[in-house]
């Protein structure tokens, strides 16, 4: 059965997304900790991120790279934070967090409430700084 991420990657379900080629695909976490909150997924299902191959892995980071320049780009803040932690969707997935100090990249924090327009000008500023 198809994961959450995959179903948006067909486009089954909506996202705001900020980027695509033709092995990963970035979108807007919808509760997000912070304003610019993106999740980097590939495209193939894979559950735990240390069972991606080599090549699929280090492509995943360099995307994630070129997404977070992107982000820092369009968000102020002091830095990106990476977050991995696969438990809660069994579909690989790297959270970038623009951050200003370290709590902000705590997931027990409340999550922000954006409405639909808010979501798509952050996801519109991003995803016109990705280069890639």
């Amino acid at each position: 059965m198809a994961t959450l991420f995959t179903k948006i990657i067909k486009g089954e379900i909506p996202c705001y997304k900020i980027a695509e080629d033709e092995r990963y695909f970035a979108f807007l976490d919808i509760n997000p900790l912070m304003a610019g909150h993106t999740l980097v997924v590939p495209k193939v299902e894979t559950d735990y991120i240390f069972d991606l191959p080599d090549d699929e892995l280090s492509g995943l980071v360099l995307f994630s790279r070129k997404v977070a320049m992107a982000i820092e780009k369009a968000i102020p803040c002091a830095r990106i934070g990476v977050a991995v932690i696969g438990l809660e969707i069994p579909h690989v997935h790297i959270h970038l967090v623009p951050m200003n100090q370290m709590a902000d990249l705590n997931f027990k924090n409340p999550k922000l409430s954006f409405t639909p327009e808010e979501f798509s000008k952050i996801a519109k500023r991003i995803s016109e700084k990705v280069i890639l």
